[in-house]
């Protein structure tokens, strides 16, 4: 893994840092900050931060937020040595498919785990280190976290407190020079809109969908905002959206 002194450059820590929009925000971040890439697997993670200039891993299981659990044990490692946090991105996420008659309680646990509990935990544990920065905290939310769809109650209902959970976190965190940005992007083209079209019984058309770097590039409005703006929400959707659906 890398092994550069830190920090000299600023520094991003991004959950689901191994693939996806994640992925995507921690390459893009990689020139010029140091980055914390989060991700459940050590080797997924050790992938990611060894083609980096200069990173380092977080290597959590969100959907374990129990006192002493996974996330607990790997924040407790990682926040002594990071003096500031310039930016967080939460990036990490889950999608649970099902009706409300037909989806177990476990899927909504896990849900609410992973978007919106862990979310709060991370947050939390790099608060000290995002005010010492007046750094910014990106919350990659979705279409449902503003429109609820059929067949996907667990993830929009997270997707809906995640966005309480950001709003309120914007408000608490102003007189602390903290920004707080809402991305809200509709369907992209990563493995987890396949597992969504492979639900929905459709064919897989990728013309359709958002272009990673679509997301990265809204993401950026947020990151290169000036110190006297703050971008509070976004959405970015695909070109050809139609506005009676969520995603």
């Amino acid at each position: 893994m890398s092994e550069n002194p830190r920090p000299v450059r600023p520094v991003a820590v991004v959950t689901g840092g191994t693939r996806g929009i994640g992925l995507a925000v921690a390459e893009d971040l990689a020139d010029t900050h140091h980055v914390v890439v989060g991700g459940r697997s050590a080797e997924s993670v050790a992938s990611v931060v060894d083609r980096l200039p200069s990173a380092e891993g977080l290597v959590a299981d969100l959907a374990d937020c129990s006192s002493a659990g996974s996330l607990e044990r790997a924040l407790d490692a990682l926040v002594p040595r990071l003096d500031r946090v310039d930016v967080l991105v939460h990036s990490a996420g889950v999608l649970r498919n099902g009706s409300v008659a037909d989806s177990p309680v476990s899927d909504w646990t896990e849900s609410l785990t992973v978007n919106v509990t862990a979310v709060a935990a991370v947050t939390k544990a790099l608060l000290p280190a995002l005010r010492r920065a007046h750094g910014l905290v990106i919350t990659v939310n979705s279409g449902s976290g503003l429109t609820a769809s059929p067949s996907s109650g667990a993830y929009c209902a997270s997707k809906f407190a995640l966005r309480a959970l950001t709003d309120s976190l914007r408000q608490e965190e102003r007189e602390h020079g903290v920004r707080v940005t809402s991305l809200h992007p509709g369907r992209v083209d990563t493995d987890m809109q396949h597992e969504l079209v492979e639900f929905e019984g459709a064919d897989y058309d990728a013309s359709a969908y958002l272009d990673v770097q679509s997301v990265v590039r809204a993401a950026r409005l947020a990151i290169d905002a000036g110190d006297d703006a703050s971008i509070d929400m976004i959405s970015v959707r695909p070109r050809g959206w139609r506005p009676n659906t969520s995603a």
